[in-house]
């Protein structure tokens, strides 16, 4: 018996973990000095609010979960003798594993009959969803441990997100992405392109003057880099632009076949406090994350 996790940073919201049988784990935000666990403080984001509290002027900030939260999470399962995958965001995005191994190490002292795998998705908010589904679509297809874990050693690769960025302020102080121009961020109308490279962190990779040209942009990564899109998850991400979400969408299906399968859903609160509002992306399968 096994059972899986993935954690909110993924976009994973509680409908879709119930849809698929993951067990969340809420990674926090803080601000005005207020630390704010996502589906745990509140039960549903209201992603405008959110936004236009950043748009106000609010800069967020995002903290590792403690080892003894990660243990909360996890004992229940080791307890019971469950073995447990947890499909998480990018590990070399944020310090937080380090925690999370300390509080397997003690469990599985614990519980030594028990075991703890996981998948980096090396991504996170839509690029990590998309591996979450597919992940999920096999945990519901009743794959094996095994099965999962062999799939992921290539698969994980092959899943690509691109992204356009609008106010760079919340990118340069978190420093989440690196490429960044000093001088781009003060041209007006210039997005800059984003990339989720293989290793996992953000890179900026070029730049669209205009929302439309920014969005072509996305859709022409998609016909370049895509593989059997229509046979995987696609899904656009957006921080409060849903007109642009939609209109990207519509993009996608008339390139790709009205029946084109394209989920749209807003960008988790802790991801988005690195990337600001009015930012857009795009996930879908690709032949190769370089």
């Amino acid at each position: 018996m096994f059972v899986i996790f993935t954690d909110t940073d993924t976009d994973t919201t509680p409908e879709i973990a119930k849809k698929y049988g993951y067990h969340l784990i809420s990674m926090p935000y803080s601000y005005e000095g207020k630390t704010i666990y996502p589906y745990e403080d509140f039960t549903e984001f209201k992603s405008k609010e959110f936004y236009d509290m950043l748009r106000g002027g609010v800069l967020p900030t995002t903290s590792a979960i403690g080892k003894e939260k990660y243990i909360e999470y996890f004992e229940p399962f080791f307890k019971n003798g469950d073995d447990i995958l947890y499909v998480h965001f990018s590990e070399a995005m944020t310090m937080t594993f380090t925690n999370m191994r300390a509080a397997v190490e003690e469990l599985s002292e614990k519980y030594p009959d028990a075991h703890f795998y996981t998948i980096d998705t090396k991504a996170i908010t839509i690029n990590s969803l998309v591996i979450v589904e597919e992940i999920g679509d096999m945990y519901l297809a009743g794959k094996s441990l095994e099965e999962i874990l062999e799939w992921a050693k290539t698969e994980v690769d092959c899943f690509s997100a691109y992204l356009f960025a609008d106010d760079l302020k919340f990118f340069k102080r978190s420093g989440r992405v690196s490429g960044f121009s000093a001088a781009m961020g003060t041209l007006i109308g210039v997005r800059p392109i984003i990339y989720m490279n293989a290793e996992g962190k953000m890179v900026s990779i070029g730049k669209e003057r205009g929302r439309r040209n920014a969005l072509l942009a996305l859709l022409r990564y998609i016909e370049e880099k895509g593989d059997n899109v229509k046979d995987h998850h696609i899904v656009i991400g957006h921080t409060d632009v849903p007109e642009d979400a939609e209109e990207l969408a519509s993009m996608v299906r008339e390139k790709f076949g009205a029946d084109t399968n394209v989920e749209i859903i807003p960008a988790n609160p802790t991801a988005g406090s690195h990337c600001g509002p009015n930012c857009m992306g795009i996930s879908f399968h690709s032949v190769k994350r370089v």
